[in-house]
C-alpha cells in the first residue's frame, strides 16, 4: 500500500490545520481531535484558504474532498487511521504523553508522525509500546502548499516505517526527505535559526528595520533559493570553474569576523517592542488571514512558474507539482463510458473564490481556462494524454471564439460539454458550452480549431491512426446532432 486511505490529525492549529487541509484536498477522510474551543473555526478558515489556493494552483481534477470529522476523544480519532499526524504544542512532556496515548489505540500498521520542529524522535518514542512506527514528519507552513516534509527516525524507528512514510507522501503532492541522523531542529530549522539569529542582531543594532531586512531576502537570494537552493546557487556563482572555484575564492571569508552567529541576542522587552512595532508598521493594517492569502497567491505563482520551467519539464517544487497533477489526471482516465450520441460532458466544477472579480462573477480568463480544460479532457478521451504529449506530439489550439451568454457566480456549480463539428488528419473542429448545472442554461460557448503538431519539428503533422480511430466514432455520432447556435459567428455579428 502506497496511499493513505484514512488520516487522523491530533491538533488543529497552524500546522495541524495545514495537514488537515492537505489530506482533505487529496481526497482522504480525516478525523480530528483538538480540545481547543475554537478548533472548528480555525480549521475551517485554514481549509477555506487552502481551497482558494488549490483553485489557483492546479487545473487538474482534484479528487472529491475527503470527509472532515471532529471527534470528542483522541481514541475515537485515531482508531482506524493509516497515518496519524500529531501537531500539539512543542513541549516534550505533552507530545510524549499524546504519542503514547496514540500508540496504545492505533492500528498495528498505522504510521505515527510528529510535526515537531526540533524535538528528537528518540525522546518522543521513549514510553511507546511500538516505538518502531514513530517518526518525525516535520512540514513547513503552509503545509497545504509547501511540499517538503523532513522524515526523521529515532533509535527505535524501523527502516520499514521510514520507507512507508516516504512512499505515502507523493500521492498527496509532498516530497519527503530522509534526514540520516537525528539532531535538534533537523536541517531546515538549523538553517533558519542561523539566519534568524543574525537577523535579530541586525535589528537590535539598528542596522536596518524588519521591513528592510525582509526586502533584502525577498528581492534577492530568496528568489534564488526558491528554485535552486544554496549549494547549486553557489555552484553557478563559481562560474565555469564551478563549486571548487567558488569555495577557493570565498572560503577564506568564513574566517572574517562578519557575523554574530555564536552570540545570542538578548531578547529583552525593549527589543521585543522594537520588533513588534516595526512588524506592525510593515503589515500596514493587513490581518493575519489577509497576509496568509497574499502569501498563498505568491507561492502559487512561484510554483506555477517553476512547473513551466526547464523546457516545460518543470524544476524543483514545480516538477513535483507537475508530477502530482499527472497523477490527478491519470486517476480520471479509464472512467465511466461517455455517451457519444450527445455532446460529451467532460468538466464538472464550481466557481471558486480565486475565479471571481470584485463583482463576484467569474473573470474572462477563467472562462478560457474552463474551455481549455474541456479541450484537454476531450484530447485525453481520444488518447492524446500526458504520455502522448511527452512523446512529442499534441494538438494546439489555433483559433478560439468565445461568447458570453450569462454570468457564472461565486460558488455556482457549472459543467461543460464538447461537440466535434469536424475533423481530418490534422484538424479538430470543436464547440464547447459551459452550463449552469442547476438549470442547464448555457452561460458561455467557445468554438475552437485544434491542429495536430509534431512538437519536436515545430510544425503541423497528421495524427496517427491510433488517435484518428478514436475521433471517428465520436465525430460520426456528432454529425447527427443539431449544429449548435452560434457556430461560425464572428465578433460583433448580430443575432
Amino acid at each position: 500500500m502506497t496511499r493513505i486511505n484514512k488520516a487522523a490529525c491530533i491538533g488543529g492549529g497552524v500546522i495541524g490545520g495545514g495537514w488537515i487541509a492537505r489530506f482533505l484536498l487529496a481526497g482522504i477522510d480525516v478525523d480530528v481531535f483538538d480540545p481547543h474551543p475554537e478548533a472548528t473555526r480555525i480549521v475551517g478558515e485554514v481549509l477555506a484558504n487552502a481551497q482558494k489556493a488549490y483553485a489557483m494552483l492546479t487545473g487538474a481534477p482534484l479528487p472529491p474532498r475527503g470527509k472532515l470529522t471532529f471527534r470528542d476523544t483522541l481514541e475515537a480519532a485515531v482508531g482506524d487511521a493509516d497515518w496519524i499526524q500529531e501537531s500539539v504544542p512543542e513541549r516534550l512532556d505533552l507530545k510524549r504523553k499524546v504519542l503514547t496515548q496514540i500508540d496504545a489505540v492505533a492500528k498495528p500498521d498505522a504510521l505515527i508522525g510528529s510535526s515537531t520542529s526540533g524535538l528528537l524522535p528518540t525522546d518522543l518514542q521513549r514510553d511507546m509500546r511500538h516505538p518502531e512506527r514513530l517518526f518525525v514528519a516535520h512540514p513547513y507552513n503552509p503545509v497545504y502548499l509547501l511540499p517538503l516534509v523532513e522524515i526523521v527516525g529515532g533509535e527505535k524507528t524501523s527502516m520499514e516505517t521510514i520507507k512507508a512514510a516516504m512512499e505515502r507522501l507523493p500521492p498527496i503532492g509532498m516530497k519527503g526527505v530522509h534526514i540520516a541522523k537525528e539532531i535538534e531542529a533537523f536541517v531546515g530549522d538549523r538553517l533558519l535559526e542561523a539566519l534568524w539569529r543574525e537577523a535579530l542582531w541586525l535589528i537590535k543594532d539598528d542596522i536596518c528595520t524588519v521591513e528592510t531586512l525582509d526586502d533584502v531576502i525577498r528581492y534577492s537570494f530568496g528568489l534564488r533559493w526558491a528554485q535552486m537552493g544554496l549549494f547549486q546557487t553557489y555552484r553557478i556563482a563559481g562560474g565555469e570553474a564551478g563549486m571548487r572555484h567558488f569555495l577557493a575564492q570565498f572560503g577564506p571569508a568564513l574566517k572574517w569576523n562578519w557575523t554574530k552567529l555564536m552570540d545570542v541576542v538578548d531578547l529583552d522587552d525593549a527589543l521585543v517592542e522594537k520588533i513588534g512595532q516595526q512588524s506592525d508598521e510593515q503589515a500596514a493594517g493587513l490581518s493575519i488571514r489577509e497576509l496568509e492569502r497574499i502569501r498563498d497567491e505568491n507561492l502559487v505563482g512561484i510554483l506555477q512558474t517553476l512547473k513551466r520551467s526547464h523546457g516545460g519539464e518543470g524544476w524543483g517544487a514545480g516538477k513535483l507539482l507537475k508530477d502530482f497533477e499527472q497523477g490527478l489526471w491519470a486517476a480520471t482516465d479509464g472512467g465511466e463510458k461517455l455517451d457519444v450520441a450527445q455532446p460529451l460532458r467532460l468538466i464538472d466544477t464550481k466557481v471558486s473564490p480565486a475565479w471571481v472579480d470584485y463583482n463576484g462573477h467569474m473573470t474572462e480568463h477563467r472562462y478560457l481556462q474552463v474551455f481549455g480544460d474541456t479541450s484537454d479532457a476531450l484530447l485525453r478521451v481520444i488518447g492524446v494524454d500526458l504520455a502522448y504529449v511527452e512523446r512529442g506530439h499534441s494538438y494546439y489550439t489555433v483559433e478560439t471564439h468565445i461568447r458570453h451568454l450569462g454570468e457564472a457566480k461565486l460558488g455556482q456549480a457549472i459543467h461543460s460539454t464538447a461537440q466535434i463539428l469536424g475533423s481530418d488528419e490534422k484538424r479538430l473542429h470543436v464547440f464547447h458550452t459551459i452550463y449552469d448545472t442547476a438549470n442547464d442554461e448555457a452561460i458561455a460557448t467557445a468554438e475552437q480549431m485544434l491542429l495536430h503538431v509534431d512538437a519536436k519539428a515545430g510544425k503541423a503533422a497528421p495524427a496517427p491512426e491510433e488517435v484518428l480511430s478514436k475521433i471517428r466514432p465520436i465525430a460520426e455520432a456528432h454529425t447527427k446532432l443539431p449544429v449548435p447556435e452560434g457556430v461560425g459567428r464572428h465578433v460583433g455579428q448580430k443575432r
